[in-house]
């Protein structure tokens, strides 16, 4: 038998043992611990949710989750790792609007493709922002604060945690919308952005609801707007910025579940109907929705296509604001 046959024989065996083997792991999946890659520090917001999800999502999977965080560069150090790990199932991990949406218009080299390399599983939430002033600001409606910001153009600034953040690029959204000419005042996080703005030393800020609350209803900063596409249960007297005159405005600071690209589809499904599983909890939706945030869920290809639409949506912006990376 010529070489050639005996050599495609050879490579047809191995693809068809590899297809078969894939298939036994898929089907048994999962028979030993999940790593659960979380790609900032421990203790913040997203590192908080998977370890209220850890848990409830284990019992249902019949495995350990083991959460493994890894910060750096604004997430893309634990993504780029999730990225390249093996797609088998086994490796997990949080994926955001920057490291996925937001950061392939900002970074000119990101070591992975979110649109390659990473495969959505499901979202699971959506973090809307408040526009809030200093109670000092002679203004109580963001058309007011329109109003103000073009009496004064190029003098008011907005706060935010740093560039290319949901807190910045809402603010830049929120400039372009309005078509005024408002000043980017970027700080270090978002706790000394929102210090300096209850000090009165920066005119608005677009805050996430959980770090927003305390200071809202203490009265030390008032809340203009929403930038979700309905109202708020903890803040249902507060418009949405649609309500307030700018139609179309809408932004979050969401996370999902994703995994490398490559991995089983019957794996990725299992993962998705495990995690919704876990997101219908009453106390699961409730840690959620009492931070202002809104519960996600769905399918991989809806997460997928918000994904899409983000990417879209904010390299707009970036493109627009000539926004650059620090």
């Amino acid at each position: 038998m010529p070489k050639s046959i005996l050599l495609a024989a050879a490579s047809a065996c191995i693809a068809l043992h590899s297809m078969a083997a894939l298939a036994q792991s898929a089907a048994g999946y999962p028979n030993k611990p999940v790593r659960f890659i979380i790609p900032y520090a421990a203790g913040g917001s997203s590192d908080t949710r998977v370890r209220q999800l850890q848990p409830r999502l284990a019992e249902i999977l019949g495995q350990p989750i083991l959460v493994e965080t890894r910060p750096g560069a604004g997430g893309v150090l634990g993504t780029d790792i999730l990225a390249k790990s093996a797609p088998d199932g086994y490796t997990i991990g949080v994926g955001n609007l920057a490291p996925l949406a937001v950061n392939t218009w900002l970074m000119k080299h990101l070591p992975y493709d979110p649109a390659k390399d990473i495969v959505p599983v499901v979202l699971l939430e959506r973090g809307p922002l408040v526009l809030m002033v200093n109670p000092s600001m002679p203004v109580r409606s963001v058309t007011e604060l329109i109003a103000l910001a073009k009496e004064k153009p190029g003098t008011l600034g907005f706060a935010s945690s740093g560039v290319g953040g949901a807190h910045h690029l809402s603010g830049e959204m929120f400039k372009s919308m309005a078509g005024i000419d408002i000043q980017h005042v970027p700080y270090k996080g978002g706790a000394p952005a929102a210090t300096d703005l209850m000090g009165g030393h920066v005119a608005m800020m677009f805050e996430l609801m959980y770090a927003a609350m305390p200071a809202i209803k203490g009265g030390k900063l008032r809340a203009l707007a929403v930038t979700s596409s309905v109202r708020l249960p903890v803040l249902p007297e507060v418009p949405t910025m649609a309500e307030a005159g700018l139609a179309g405005f809408e932004s979050s600071n969401w996370q999902g579940v994703i995994v490398p690209a490559g991995t089983p589809r019957d794996i990725v499904q299992k993962l998705n109907a495990a995690i919704n599983k876990v997101l219908a909890m009453p106390e699961i939706a409730e840690k959620i929705t009492s931070q202002g945030n809104q519960v996600g869920g769905g399918t991989p290809e809806e997460f997928g296509a918000w994904i899409r639409a983000e990417t879209a949506k904010w390299g707009k912006v970036v493109r627009d604001a000539g926004v650059r990376a620090d």
